[in-house]
């Protein structure tokens, strides 16, 4: 466990230059080994043909002997000159034929040619020395029993060369590893370059400072999409920042109103002694104050939670067309004074909260019924597909200019000047609000106005809401 948490505390630089040594390590080592080990199998295949050389030598001269004594001299004349090359031939009966100097009986082995082979090959060891041995019979010219034959071959020679060579390949691979070391840091470093800018370049986000962005195109193609993502991120954050600090700015502007006027009146009203009905006329101005204060703080409130993305308090499945009936049922005293016509058209249901829901319509009929003219049309009109159901709430009446129509959402924004009741008591917060209430479902809220006919229209689609 403390290995690993050492390993994942270390430097992403670090760490691939530790993996790419340690490959680099491991393919050195392993073609090190590799060359050594045919190295040795092919000194031992170039002994066993050099036995076999001289196994053909003397089979010979035993072919052409003419007696003991003649094959003795023979053999002593073709292997006594022959250095690190040792023989003994021995007859049926045991009796030694031929032996070479420094031949001892050790290196004959244990090892003797079974029914059917001709030669047996093997490796000896004698006084820390290695000898390569060669085992065969050898029929002569002058007997008919065969003569056994022990050749040994001494490879302190090959074994001196190989100590050396594996001396130059530690080496070798010691600077190799080092080389590999250097280099991996280096290209480690190059390579993990475009992530210190992505660094230098957060560090310069500030509050003050949301501009700065990740080069895209200027690093490697494996992180453009962390760079695209990280851009995606600060535009986010941008964007709700830049909108938490136009909120708190109209949030200010709206609040100094009331408060001013609440204080205004509270001084007047202790400036001079005045009648009880004079006070009772101020604090019932208070109150309306205090009532659109609290009406404004608690359509914050929803809108904080609304946005926040948090779960819908109620999930149901109901008919928009039943909630859109009882809503006209509440607006129709409002109605008939206008002499206004509520209808409803169409259905279809709706997956979600049913109380937000009924808030975002009202907002709309409401915001419908303070503009249409006298003698006007509100109908809400309720279309559902497979993929979602649409509440549209439209009224006859002045155009709204088509500039300010991607503003009508915007917290405290107000479009009465354009229109035939500037007068309003409204906080600015009821379309944000409706925006609100479609989004946290899933769905949209869109506009059009043309044609004197205003259309609001809600989206909810169906498989947003799970319930």
């Amino acid at each position: 466990m403390a290995l690993r948490v050492r390993w994942g505390q270390l430097p992403l630089t670090q760490r691939l230059t530790l993996l790419f040594t340690a490959v680099a390590a491991s393919v050195v080592l392993g073609l090190g080994a590799l060359f050594l080990v045919e190295t040795e199998r092919h000194f031992v295949e170039l002994d066993r043909m050099a036995l076999q050389d001289k196994q053909h030598l003397i089979e010979d001269i035993l072919r052409n002997a003419n007696s003991a004594d003649d094959a003795r001299r023979r053999l002593g004349e073709a292997l006594s000159y022959h250095h690190d090359l040792y023989a003994q031939v021995q007859d049926g009966q045991g009796a030694v034929v031929f032996q070479s100097r420094g031949f001892i009986p050790t290196m004959r082995g244990d090892k003797t040619p079974h029914a059917g082979e001709n030669q047996v090959f093997g490796v000896l060891r004698h006084d820390g020395a290695r000898f390569h041995t060669l085992v065969f019979k050898a029929p002569p010219a002058y007997s008919s029993p065969p003569l056994m034959v022990w050749i040994a071959a001494d490879t302190d020679h090959h074994t001196q060369f190989l100590d050396r060579l594996r001396r130059s390949l530690a080496l070798y691979v010691l600077a190799a590893i080092a080389i590999c070391g250097l280099l991996s840091w280096f290209a480690a470093r190059q390579g993990l370059a475009p992530l210190r800018d992505m660094k230098s370049r957060a560090a310069k986000v500030t509050g003050q400072k949301l501009g700065e962005r990740m080069p895209v195109q200027a690093v490697p193609v494996e992180m453009a999409d962390l760079a695209q993502e990280l851009n995606r991120m600060l535009d986010r954050l941008q964007e709700d920042f830049q909108r938490l600090t136009d909120f708190a700015s109209d949030l200010a502007h709206e609040l100094r109103t009331p408060i001013s006027n609440l204080l205004t009146q509270t001084q007047v009203a202790l400036a001079t002694k005045r009648d009880a009905a004079t006070y009772r006329d101020i604090l019932a101005s208070n109150a309306e104050e205090f009532q659109r204060l609290a009406r404004m703080v608690s359509d914050m409130l929803l809108l904080a939670k609304t946005e926040r993305g948090v779960d819908l308090p109620h999930k149901e499945r109901f008919s928009a067309r039943q909630d859109g009936l009882a809503l006209l049922d509440f607006y129709e005293a409002v109605a008939e004074e206008k002499r206004i016509r509520l209808r409803v058209e169409g259905d279809g249901e709706i997956e979600g909260d049913r109380l937000m829901f009924r808030r975002a319509v009202s907002n709309l009929l409401s915001n419908a019924l303070r503009h249409v003219p006298e003698a006007g049309d509100v109908t809400i009109r309720i279309a559902a597909t497979a993929q979602a159901t649409t509440v549209a709430v439209e009224n006859t009446g002045a155009d709204i200019d088509a500039k300010i129509l991607p503003r009508l959402f915007d917290r405290f924004y107000r479009a009465d000047a354009s229109r035939p009741h500037p007068d309003t008591d409204g906080s600015g917060l009821g379309l944000a609000i409706t925006r609100a209430i479609a989004e946290a479902h899933g769905g949209r809220v869109t506009v059009t106005s043309s044609n004197g006919r205003t259309c609001f229209a809600l989206v909810f689609p169906h498989r947003a809401i799970q319930a």
